[in-house]
């Protein structure tokens, strides 16, 4: 149950949000037959509440730079977040109206998408802030590698594909040397937030905020955007039309340096093969991604055709690589 602490909720009809992600449960309270007024979540643990904290921090920045955001509302006793009477941790911030997509479907949301990070990425250069909730290691490509590398064992098709990862990341030649950044963290398009127009308005669910590479931060996102048939379909593709349209949006906002560019131009290979093998050691270890019982038998047949998927599309990524670097070099 919510907990009672925080005024504004009081008198208010509370329902199960339509566009609920995977991860934290949310609800939405307003008036009926109204938009909105507030967003409530029941926290997931994987994420302490330190985590709000970070939240607050780059939120009130943002918003002191102008660049519209959603708030965390306080508690009756200034607190950023509360517990209920089983220990779960709960927060509610301000609703932002607005459309969430979950797939690019055309050059122009894509051209939005890119604009609109980048604005947030702008207006972050400046933020000065250690955070406090820290996920270790989650982008450590090599690590991944090495971790699916004494996954793998036996024959099958399983160990076919881990070899197939693990040659493509040995004979990857980008680099990894870039200084971090404020980030993110998770710019899958239905964390960014659109006007019916469908102009960029905000990002949402920031949970992931963090310190890391723009490589990072854009080569998931692209991945993901640039990727037409979703994580599931085995012959994925990397589609340069939406890709050059999120590379003009958002260098018109904040332009790349050379060593950026330099980067970026293999950063969707990169990011495309950790995920890849992520998926492929759960073909071993058959315990960590939630999977489609309606579609697959197993968890394991799930994730070799989701790691088959992040294969083609790092495949596909690398033969496109010149037309990517010309790309992002303005060309």
């Amino acid at each position: 149950m919510i907990p009672d602490v925080w005024a504004p909720l009081r008198g208010l009809a509370v329902r199960r949000c339509d566009d609920e992600g995977l991860i934290n449960g949310t609800w939405v309270a307003g008036v009926a037959g109204e938009p909105p007024r507030f967003v409530v979540q029941r926290v997931s643990p994987i994420f302490a509440p330190e985590v709000h904290d970070d939240i607050e921090a780059v939120t009130a920045h943002l918003a002191g730079r102008g660049v519209h955001t959603p708030r965390l509302v306080r508690t009756g006793d200034g607190a950023l977040w509360a517990r209920d009477g089983g220990g779960a941790v709960w927060r509610v911030m301000d609703f932002i109206s607005g459309r969430t997509n979950h797939r690019v479907g055309s050059p122009a949301l894509a051209r939005a998408a890119g604009a609109l990070v980048a604005r947030f990425h702008r207006a972050v250069d400046d933020l000065e802030h250690t955070y406090r909730h820290v996920r270790a290691g989650a982008h450590d490509t090599a690590l991944h590698m090495e971790r699916l590398d004494g996954a793998a064992t036996g024959a099958g098709e399983g160990r076919r594909l881990a070899d197939a990862i693990l040659d493509a990341w040995r004979t990857w030649q980008g680099r990894l040397d870039l200084p971090p950044r404020h980030c993110h963290g998770d710019l899958k398009i239905s964390n960014l937030r659109f006007s019916e127009a469908g102009e960029g308005i905000c990002l949402l669910d920031l949970d992931t905020l963090a310190l890391q590479s723009i490589d990072v931060e854009l080569g998931d996102a692209w991945r993901s955007w640039c990727n037409p048939v979703g994580e599931d379909a085995t012959e994925a593709r990397f589609d340069l039309e939406v890709f050059a349209a999120t590379v003009a949006g958002y260098r018109e906002v904040r332009p790349f340096g050379a060593e950026e560019r330099e980067a970026l131009a293999d950063a969707v290979e990169r990011i495309a093969l950790e995920l890849a093998a992520r998926f492929c050691r759960d073909v071993f270890e058959d315990r960590y991604f939630g999977w489609d019982p309606a579609r697959f038998p197993t968890r394991v047949a799930h994730n070799l055709q989701r790691a088959a998927g992040q294969l083609a599309l790092a495949r596909s990524a690398r033969r496109q690589r010149g037309e990517i670097a010309r790309l992002l070099a303005g060309e």
